[in-house]
Parts: C-alpha cells; structure tokens; sequence
C-alpha cells in the first residue's frame, strides 16, 4: 500500500528462495511533487534475473528499447523536448562523476573542491549550489542530495540515448560496488531526451555490506533526509542466506510519455490534479 518499489526487496527474498527470474508490474506512490514529467502514482514494471550483471543488463535494455519502439511506433527516431534521438544508433556512456567535476569543480568520489584544493565542507556546498542557480536544502553536510542536485542541471543538456555509470556508492545504496572501483557502484540509468527513463544495477548481494549501506542510511534519515533508503533488517537476513548475483531493472510507464512527447498527466488515464 502506497509503496515506492515494484516489490524490489519481496523480489531479492524470491532469488534467495530459489527463483532465477521475477517480475512484477504494478502501481507506485511517491510522496514528491506533480510535474510534466513527474506523478504521484504511477505504474512500474521491475525484474530481476540471477546470474546477470548490469553489463550484460544495459545491451539486454538497449535492445528492449529498441524493440517497443519498433513494435509500438515502428521507428527507433524520435523528436521528443527539442532532442532528435536515435535509438538505433550506438548509445553513449556517461560518467557521472567526470560530468559533475568537469562542470562545477567537485570531485564526488574524493569529495575534493577544486577551488579550495581541500575536502569539501558544508560551506562549500551551499556555495556551490547557490553559484548553480540551486538551493541546498540541508542544515547538514550532505554530499549525497549536493551532487545529485547538481547533476539534475547537467542532466538537462544530454540527448541520449545512452547510460548514465560510475555512480558513488553513497547514492546506491542496493547495489554491488564495482569490481574496478569500489568507491563507484555497478548501476546505469538509461538517459533520454535531459531525463533519466529507467534504472538498472547489479544487485548488492553481500549481506555485511547491505547491513553498513543501511546504517548509513539511518544516519541520513535521522538527519532529515527524507529520501534516504529506509532500512530492512528482515532482507539483510534473507541475504544472509544467499543470494546469487543478479541484474534488476524498472522503468515506468514515463517511457511512453517520452516517446509520445507528452506530459506524463496527458499519458495517464486519470491522473492526479491539484486542486483549483
């Protein structure tokens, strides 16, 4: 009732019990502000397949793409905000975090400040984010909502199609740290048109670290940061029973509105209003 999950965790606890493949689509409630691309409650599909990472995943999502919109609209091209955008043609990767230190200065992984020649402080960011045209809207130090804040405007200006990698770990915290960087997570989002129209990752499976990754994210909840991952001591037991490694992937219905080029409200059924 008015979760915010295709069942992403009751899915993971399915892998543990033995099943290879999950799926589920169904109806999802966030408790954040209406926009053009933005509703409250919406419909999502999730799934999840053991043995597969999110390398194998993102050619998996690139062709699946592809196929609904030779299916649906019978062309991979489409003009959708301003953007020509190919889905037939090679998709490009984008690093996060060289995207963020190349535009405002701020290296996410070391949280150093290329002004100061220092680790950022709380100072630091706000005046980051205020010289972005943004507001920070923490009373703590908070790297986590800075950068992602700051990676909305970048975000903005990218066409696509392609995936967005090399994510912190402190902004991931249900999946597996990459096996080249552990300071980066194995996780993409699939980029179109300025917005980001699907996510994917390889699972974090190891139960020590999903334990710290949560503790973590108590620490930021209880600083008042309403987004952090709410934490799940039942699942981190069921990890501890084994879990194989495994991709999982959810996009929302969104997807068509993009195709479509329409608001997602004039894609919905009956959408959710404001009051007049």
């Amino acid at each position: 009732y008015l979760r915010i999950s295709a069942g992403e965790l009751w899915q993971k606890r399915l892998m543990v019990a033995g099943l290879p493949k999950t799926f589920e689509i169904g109806r999802i409630f966030r408790n954040e502000g209406m926009s053009a691309e933005h509703a409250q409650d919406y419909t999502q599909v999730e799934f999840y397949e053991a043995f597969k990472d999110y390398e194998a995943g993102m050619e998996m999502i690139a062709d699946l793409y592809r196929t609904i919109a030779d299916m649906v609209y019978g062309t991979r091209v489409f003009s959708i905000k301003g953007f020509e955008v190919d889905l037939g043609k090679e998709w490009e990767m984008y690093d996060f975090c060289k995207l963020v230190e190349d535009r405002f200065g701020l290296n996410p992984l070391t949280e150093m400040y290329k002004k100061t020649e220092k680790r950022v402080t709380l100072g630091d960011l706000i005046e980051i984010c205020e010289n972005a045209g943004i507001k920070y809207e923490h009373t703590e130090y908070n790297i986590a909502r800075a950068v992602d804040s700051l990676w909305k405007i970048i975000r903005k200006e990218i066409a696509g199609p392609g995936f967005l990698v090399n994510v912190p770990v402190y902004m991931e915290p249900l999946a597996k740290k990459s096996a080249k960087d552990s300071r980066v997570v194995e996780r993409f989002q699939v980029m179109i048109a300025g917005s980001e129209i699907g996510k994917g990752f390889s699972e974090l499976n190891d139960p020590v670290d999903q334990a710290e990754r949560f503790a973590r994210q108590q620490q930021l909840r209880d600083a008042g940061d309403e987004e952090a991952q709410m934490p799940d001591a039942d699942f981190v037991e069921a990890l501890e029973y084994g879990m194989p490694p495994a991709f999982g992937f959810g996009v929302s219905e969104r997807l068509f509105d993009f195709f479509e080029d329409v608001s997602i409200r004039e894609g919905q059924i009956f959408p959710l209003m404001r009051p007049r």
